[in-house]
């Protein structure tokens, strides 16, 4: 691809490392690409954010495709993941330690699945505090990590689908198909609520978004490479 093909608007789709947060993949593919062409400014942005402990489908758009992000992320979206039941934490994923320990003997193949139904439809969540919406002016997530609490308002999400794929206590791994806007760390925290415990997620996945497959992204060392060599 040429200067004027990124220019013009490239929807590249790249596959996020576990630990970088999604800015970081796009300040990288930006860097990269000014020093490929020896351009000053060149638009890059992602379209819908992945926490920095979940892996998976990121697209990333260039040029003139970035005034199609909102289009990319209103898109249906899949993932599968882990949620750890026993135990909750105040980010309600790994990010913080556990703060709370909850039985899990009663839990059975049978609740669990029972406890998917409840999700699937349109259904009412709150985000984590720690999460990247603005209140303020300020990320929630920088709030929190002060340690300042913020009440959150509900919102109206849907899940379309939810299944257990795997159990092996006190792990459970699932597959989850939503809306845009639907946070899967709120899903494992009220997912223990249903079940009589705590829960929290312990892995995370994008795999799909609208039609768009991770199984076709590249990471981001393979991206890079390629884009040097032309």
């Amino acid at each position: 691809m040429t200067e004027e093909d990124y220019k013009n608007g490239q929807v590249l789709l790249i596959d996020k490392p576990l630990t970088w947060t999604s800015f970081q993949v796009v300040n990288k593919l930006r860097w990269e690409i000014k020093q490929r062409f020896n351009i000053k400014k060149i638009k890059v942005g992602h379209a819908g954010t992945l926490d920095p402990l979940a892996t998976g489908l990121l697209i990333i758009c260039t040029g003139k495709q970035t005034k199609q992000i909102d289009t990319y992320q209103g898109q249906i979206k899949e993932y599968t993941g882990t949620f750890t039941v026993g135990g909750t934490t105040p980010s309600y994923d790994l990010e913080t330690e556990i703060d709370q320990t909850f039985p899990t003997e009663h839990i059975s193949e049978e609740l669990l699945k029972e406890a998917t139904k409840q999700f699937i439809g349109e259904i009412q969540q709150k985000p984590p505090i720690f999460s990247a919406i603005k209140k303020d002016g300020k990320r929630l997530y920088e709030l929190a990590r002060k340690g300042e609490t913020t009440e959150i308002k509900a919102r109206t999400v849907t899940v379309l689908e939810f299944e257990i794929t795997n159990i092996n206590l006190p792990n459970v791994e699932f597959r989850i198909v939503c809306s845009k806007g639907t946070y899967i760390r709120s899903i494992a925290y009220d997912f223990g609520l249903a079940l009589n415990s705590g829960a929290h997620l312990s892995a995370l996945r994008r795999t799909k978004i609208g039609d768009y497959s991770v199984d076709n992204a590249a990471s981001v060392e393979g991206y890079i490479e390629n884009l040097k060599k032309g």
